[in-house]
């Protein structure tokens, strides 16, 4: 092997759980969006779920949404950047749909605290990352003045 052969960081356990969560809610995510594409095209609830049999709000959000949760599975799925802020766009839509204008679109609180302890959870694991590199960028620089 050559000497000048690039090494690859190997990645701490926190960046790996990080990595398996992420994929988790990428599952959870293609599901979401197999359960908005199924009401749209009529599959759920016997049919009475259509596109065209849907009040407008319901059209507007399920079209919005059976596109992005598919979309926030695969980046989140390639633990790419944009996964995790498809994801917050479609939480954001479902936080706003069931949790502002439950008369239009009905309660799911199940649903919201779901969102919710995903949100904690990334932050919580971003910040522990963070601190684990500061630590491992000052232990780098204990020789310098």
């Amino acid at each position: 092997m050559a000497p000048d052969s690039v090494k690859v960081p190997k990645l701490s356990l926190t960046e790996t759980i990080f990595g398996l969560l992420l994929r988790l809610v990428a599952v959870a995510c293609f599901w979401f969006g197999l359960n908005y594409w199924a009401l749209l095209i009529g599959f759920s609830f016997e049919g009475s779920g259509r596109f065209d049999l849907l009040p407008v709000p319901w059209r507007v959000a399920a079209t919005a949404l059976a596109v992005v949760y598919p979309v926030a599975a695969l980046g989140l799925w390639l633990l790419v950047s944009w996964g995790p802020v498809l994801f917050v766009v479609a939480a954001a839509t479902e936080a706003t749909m069931f949790g502002l204008y439950p008369e239009i679109f009905g309660k799911k609180p199940m649903l919201l605290m779901m969102h919710g302890s995903i949100a904690v959870t990334y932050v919580l694991f971003r910040l522990v990352m963070l601190y684990q590199r500061a630590r491992q960028a000052k232990a780098a620089r204990n020789d310098l003045p």
